[in-house]
């Protein structure tokens, strides 16, 4: 039998499926254009190749095309009931998260790991802030992701997929040298990797090193295909080192280029939370509101995610609406969450309605309770999912709101506190915000 390029064998006879399925599968590892090329030739040489199915499935999702992504996993599903017991796994594990069923998704995906531990594209759902565990709710969550990947380690040796991933982990808890010795060694293998890139980007901002960051993006961006995954996000890392080394101009070049609502392609999480996230850092850093742009966001917010439900989205959603002044709807939106922590249906439990609160009350200029309100978030943030650069929006706020209430010294104390990493504007920083 064929085998994929992590030696395990697949269900085709057909020599050019299994060729344009590893480049497939390869193209989604590695968040760049060319994987519905690539699996469509899969398809088109074995229509029966139930793994090339479940691999567009997963691409489809990750762009956020959920119609075809459900319908793609039914045809995996229906094709995998003649495939090996492996595949029939691998579609399974896959299967239940593009199903909306995350914690099975998440079990079953453990289960097959113990049996085919070099499976990634089962793995791959599980990693990174956005994945099984990073959207899992759980406040040791990092520490999780970081025990799970280290424990399969030795079954993927120097791959660059696999290290550029673990990278990723061992960086958000907190393993900086770990995480950039991960990182430098998948770039080194597969220089042309977004996610490897997004990575590295993140390696360097938790180490504090701002113009090496900016650097590097600067030179890796230009060869990057805009119809790539990353490429929003990746643009909005560019326009966030810019402005913590203030250079605003080109900040906010990046930010309407390639971030805002119709500057880029991007998947709606990325671009309703990095919008929203770069404007609040923007006025954090002395830049005036810009109303037009706030409500732009809004209406792309609400529009992409109506209802509450996915606990990262409804946090920037939330400060949208402060920003607009849009109370009302902030109301609505809180309200929805309580409603769903009480069915039992909100994995991060009350921290985001706090975090809302906390920037409702800021808005207001009632520092006090803001501040109160963001002490009482800050040990649960990490719940609300992404990334340590993109929590630090509260981390961030509550530095100001410690300024505006005469408080310079527990705003010091706070950034001190950060011992891991240096912050990514000093305290002085924040003093016009």
């Amino acid at each position: 039998m064929l085998a994929d390029r992590y030696g395990l064998q697949v269900s085709t006879s057909s020599q050019a499926a299994c060729d344009a399925y590893a480049l497939g599968v390869d193209c989604v590892l590695a968040g760049v254009a060319g994987w519905r090329e690539h699996l469509g030739r899969t398809i088109e040489s074995d229509p029966s190749f139930a793994l090339a199915h479940a691999a567009l499935a997963r691409g489809l999702f990750l762009e956020a095309d959920i119609k075809a992504a459900r319908e793609a996993t039914a045809r995996a599903r229906e094709l995998a009931t003649r495939a090996s017991p492996r595949e029939q796994g691998h579609v399974n594990a896959i299967a239940l998260a593009l199903e909306g069923k995350p914690a099975d998704s998440f079990a079953a995906t453990r289960a097959h790991l113990g049996a085919w531990p070099r499976d990634a594209m089962v793995l791959a759902p599980a990693t990174g802030v956005f994945g099984l565990v990073g959207f899992s709710g759980r406040r040791e969550r990092e520490g999780e992701l970081y025990e799970l990947l280290s424990g399969l380690a030795p079954e993927y040796g120097d791959d660059w997929w696999f290290r550029c991933v673990h990278a990723f982990a061992a960086s958000e808890s907190g393993r900086l040298d770990e995480g950039w010795r991960l990182i430098e060694s998948s770039m080194a293998s597969n220089p042309g990797n977004a996610h490897g890139a997004h990575i590295k980007t993140h390696v360097l901002h938790e180490m504090g090193e701002m113009r090496r960051a900016s650097d590097f993006l600067e030179g890796w961006m230009p060869g990057f295909d805009r119809r790539g995954l990353m490429h929003c996000h990746l643009s909005w890392h560019v326009a966030l080192t810019a402005l913590a080394l203030g250079e605003r101009e080109r900040a906010w070049e990046a930010y309407r280029s390639a971030v805002h609502p119709g500057g880029s392609w991007g998947p709606p999480l990325n671009v309703a939370t990095d919008t929203v996230a770069f404007l609040w850092r923007s006025e954090l850093a002395g830049e005036p509101r810009r109303p037009d742009l706030w409500r732009e966001v809004q209406d792309y917010a609400l529009r992409s995610f109506p209802k509450a439900g996915v606990p990262f989205a409804d946090v920037h959603t939330a400060v949208a609406c402060v920003a607009t002044e849009d109370f009302a709807t902030l109301d609505r939106v809180v309200a929805e969450i309580r409603d769903r922590i009480a069915a039992g249906k909100y994995a991060p439990g009350g921290v985001v309605a706090t975090i809302a609160a906390g920037f409702a009350a800021y808005a207001k200029q009632q520092w006090d309770v803001a501040i109160r309100l963001f002490e009482e978030a800050l040990p649960e943030t990490v719940r609300i999912g992404g990334s340590r650069a993109q929590r630090d929006l509260v981390e961030h706020t509550l530095i100001a709101a410690y300024l505006k209430a005469g408080r310079p010294e527990d705003a010091r104390r706070l950034v001190e506190r950060r011992i891991d990493r240096r912050p990514m504007v000093e305290v002085e920083g924040y003093a016009s915000a």
